[in-house]
């Protein structure tokens, strides 16, 4: 979609999302069992996950997964392990992408608040929404392609139909349509506003799965006399799940803050609201993240934020194996929020000497070693931090 299309795009979404919630329906004879349970369980760390953004959400005293489930989408009831796949795809890409990082995807940003009040619509909360919806996605399409869901396979649309010189569709192409469109169901489910935040969220839910599109990588096999590869059958297959978290993470580096004409928003009039929306969005190209709050200060500790602060938080310093963002770490973590960095030698286990007998059993020898570990610490009393009391986003660089 153009750029300059974004802002009839954005009003299209919140005009339209509630009557697309209802097109998917269960299968006849489909029920609900105590077996779900579990299923339900990381559903509800699904539906924390999207509502909470980051530490601030909706009371909890009106929500429970049962009832989500039986007044949310059905697609829920059908793909409940499918989206238990694509949540903890998501989560764990979440704590990886941001290991290193003073924010690092805390458990607070998984779960719902006990307060509540509105949700924060920082960069970190665009970053959650777009790799839960690309997590999701991901998961269904790669399901579908596999065959484990019923009514759905390939994406054989293209099949006997040229490419290119010297090339042709076939084989079993992953079929992102499906997943897409039930990802959108359920996950832009969670937005039942009609302001700004509500935009936004819907938005960066849009971002997370073009992402898992962009990232999809042409798949070839070689046809011809003696492997001369005369001709070849290509189809489109899922990039993984890395790859997909890579991309999201610079585009979380590189997210805009989107700027509002607030006269217009106080104005409190509906079409005014949807105008200023449509403006704002008009520069917000369709694959970029975007935020309507400056982050907080993640150095520090804020209980009522669920913010824990970077002391005691392990950092890394030189090594052949660290990227140049996880070296610099301690500058990052430590000296940067005036703390300072102590090292620990820290003794582990490990398994070692494993030798396979036949037939068929491993067995391993336990080593342990004494390694070094470094942290952050509370500085003495009238040290500051290097870089002064201001402490800015950085942009990672690998």
């Amino acid at each position: 979609m153009p750029v300059s299309q974004a802002g009839d795009g954005i009003n299209a979404l919140l005009a339209h999302k509630s009557a697309e919630q209802s097109s998917y329906l269960l299968p006849v004879g489909t029920t609900l069992t105590s077996g779900r349970s579990s299923e339900m369980g990381f559903c509800n760390l699904l539906v924390s996950l999207l509502l909470s953004m980051c530490g601030h959400a909706l009371s909890t005293s009106a929500w429970s997964v049962n009832n989500f489930l039986m007044t949310g989408p059905k697609a829920y009831l059908t793909y409940a392990g499918n989206v238990q796949v694509g949540a903890r795809k998501g989560i764990e890409e979440c704590k990886h992408q941001f290991a290193w990082d003073r924010w690092n995807c805390p458990e607070s940003a998984l779960q719902l608040s006990t307060n509540s009040g509105a949700r924060d619509a920082t960069r970190e909360a665009a970053f959650v929404n777009a790799i839960s919806a690309a997590g999701v996605m991901h998961a269904l399409t790669k399901n579908c392609s596999m065959g484990e869901l019923s009514h759905c396979g390939c994406d054989d649309s293209n099949v006997g139909k040229m490419g290119g010189r010297g090339w042709m569709w076939g084989g079993c192409s992953d079929n992102v349509d499906f997943g897409e469109k039930i990802s959108k169901q359920f996950v832009d489910a969670l937005e039942n506003g009609q302001d700004a935040r509500a935009a936004v969220n819907l938005h960066n839910n849009e971002a997370g799965r073009l992402a898992v599109r962009t990232t999809m990588k042409r798949a070839c096999k070689c046809h011809g006399v003696s492997g001369s590869c005369s001709m070849q059958t290509c189809w489109m297959q899922l990039a993984d799940f890395r790859d997909v978290g890579n991309y999201l993470k610079v585009k979380h580096d590189q997210a805009q803050m989107l700027e509002m004409d607030k006269r217009r928003v106080r104005a409190g009039n509906n079409a005014d609201n949807r105008g200023a929306l449509a403006d704002a969005f008009s520069s917000i190209a369709p694959t970029d993240l975007i935020y309507l709050e400056d982050s907080p200060d993640y150095c520090a500790r804020n209980l009522s934020l669920g913010l824990h602060g970077t002391e005691g938080r392990e950092c890394l310093q030189n090594g052949d194996s660290h990227s140049q963002w996880e070296r610099r770490s301690c500058r990052r973590l430590c000296h940067e929020c005036g703390l300072r960095v102590v090292e620990r030698r820290v003794e582990t286990s490990s398994s070692c000497n494993c030798k396979f007998h036949w037939c068929c059993t491993v067995s391993c020898d336990t080593c342990t070693q004494v390694v070094t570990k470094y942290y952050c610490a509370r500085r003495n009393k009238g040290r500051r931090a290097k870089n002064g009391t201001r402490r800015r986003h950085r942009t990672r660089k690998h």
